[in-house]
């Protein structure tokens, strides 16, 4: 595919390398030449440095025959303004942006971006670290509107059924893992102490399920 990196910071560099590795087209575009600095000595894709916001500097990236871009530079003004004009004015297929504050999320859902905020998957796992959840987040899609998640089943749960144990909204079964061996469990089997499950889940399904594996203490 071809691929085009906005942003060469840390993230945007890893990026580029990883998806350069795996034998896409990159093009990494930033305006400050030090930036490049960031990529491994063995990258051989495209750099360009100009202002990312000039529609000449992303024709010369190659925007118009894209399948896919990532605005990672520092400010979210910036990324999302990139993420608008690749998606609406260029029609990139495959458009994401990274968000520093949560609290424009408003705005990217408006424009239908597909967003990934460090800030509040970063907050959801340390806040899980903190407090000794027996909850734990594997991943998060968009901005946490949905995480996957994975917990132990604790032996007050022995022979329970899925069904019995999990909110009955918000959540979803993605595997149990047993001695192991994982399948693709129904909501009317049952479980056993030590198995693992990993849950695709919603906020609110996520916070039900907590709350079914820490029950508060009496007294």
């Amino acid at each position: 595919m071809n691929i085009i990196i906005v942003g060469c910071g840390r993230v945007g560099a890893e990026v580029a390398y990883s998806l350069y590795r795996k034998g896409h087209k990159i093009t990494v575009v930033d305006q400050d030449p030090a930036a490049f600095s960031n990529l491994p000595e063995d990258f051989r894709g495209m750099t360009m440095r100009g202002d990312v916001l000039t529609q000449d500097v992303l024709l010369r990236a190659g925007i118009e025959n894209a399948d896919a871009l990532a605005a990672v530079t520092p400010s979210d003004a910036v990324n999302t303004v990139l993420g608008h004009v690749a998606r609406v004015v260029f029609h990139v297929p495959n458009v994401v942006v990274r968000e520093f504050d949560p609290r424009k999320r408003a705005m990217h859902d408006a424009l239908g971006l597909q967003v990934v905020s460090p800030v509040s998957m970063g907050s959801a796992e340390i806040e899980e670290i903190l407090s000794q959840q027996n909850l734990h987040t594997v991943c998060q899609a968009g901005s946490g509107d949905v995480a996957i998640c994975r917990f132990t089943v604790p032996a007050a749960w022995q022979g329970a059924r899925l069904s019995e144990i999990l909110p009955p909204d918000g959540c979803r079964v993605v595997c149990l893992t047993r001695a192991g061996r994982a399948t693709l469990p129904g909501p009317d089997d049952t479980v056993a102490s030590g198995d693992l499950i990993h849950v695709g889940a919603t906020p609110e399904g996520t916070r039900l399920l907590r709350q079914r594996l820490n029950p508060p203490q009496e007294g």
